[in-house]
Order: structure tokens, then C-alpha cells, then sequence
């Protein structure tokens, strides 16, 4: 069975085996956004068994009219608040926001594969 996956109109492919070396690149790194909608502010919420209040107080901030959830400092790096560098993984894995499911199958990178190939080892020529 293949680990490679496709996405019509991305000139690469992911290879998701990478996930289990990669010490979390997509989850640390340079400082950025990891937006949430509604929706998912709801079901983090419910996963952590906290009030959407005191969830939102605790882990997210306010960028422009959207909202993000926070990062840590760790050495010379940021990291998403929910990265567990224990396990190599997401402690909110099952109710992640899209933007980070969606990942690595950003338009962004569809005309910037250099810089995607330095973050994500999983990347591979499709």
C-alpha cells in the first residue's frame, strides 16, 4: 500500500511515511498563523473538554478578524502550542484545523516548491 499522496493541479506529491522523521517541521519553525474557524474553535474546545471562553482565552489570539492559535518559543524556533515533542505529534490531532490537514497542499506552494521541499522532507517529484 502507498503512502504517496496526490492532489490534481499540485506539481508534487507526499510521501506521509516522512511524518515519522521529520521532528514536526510543519509544526515549528518561524513564527506564522495557524488560523481557526468557528467551527473548529468549537471542536478543539470539546476535545480538550473546555469551554469555547476559556479555550479561546488560553490558546488562541486575535489577527486582524481572524483567529490563531497560539505558539510557544523553543530555542530559536516557534512552535504550535499543540505540538508534543514527546511523540513527534499534534495533541489535538483528531479535531486539527484544516489548515493543518490540508497541509503540505497550499496554493502557496504550488509556485514555491524549493521552499516547501526544505520544510517538508515528504515531498517528492510527482
Amino acid at each position: 500500500m502507498s503512502n504517496i499522496i496526490t492532489k490534481e493541479n499540485y506539481p508534487y506529491a507526499f510521501n506521509q511515511d516522512a511524518c515519522a522523521t521529520c521532528e514536526g517541521r510543519c509544526c515549528t519553525g518561524e513564527s506564522g498563523y495557524i488560523y481557526v474557524s468557528k467551527d473548529e474553535i468549537f471542536k478543539i474546545a470539546e476535545l480538550l473538554n473546555l469551554s469555547v471562553n476559556d479555550f479561546g482565552v488560553k490558546y488562541l489570539f486575535k489577527h486582524g478578524y481572524k483567529y490563531s492559535i497560539k505558539e510557544i518559543k523553543h530555542e530559536n524556533s516557534h512552535e504550535c502550542i499543540f505540538y508534543d515533542r514527546e511523540s513527534n505529534g499534534c495533541k489535538i490531532y483528531k479535531a486539527r484545523p484544516s489548515q493543518c490537514i490540508t497541509f503540505p497542499f497550499w496554493d502557496y506552494f504550488k509556485t514555491h516548491i524549493d521552499e516547501l521541499k526544505e520544510e517538508c522532507p515528504g515531498i517528492v517529484d510527482d
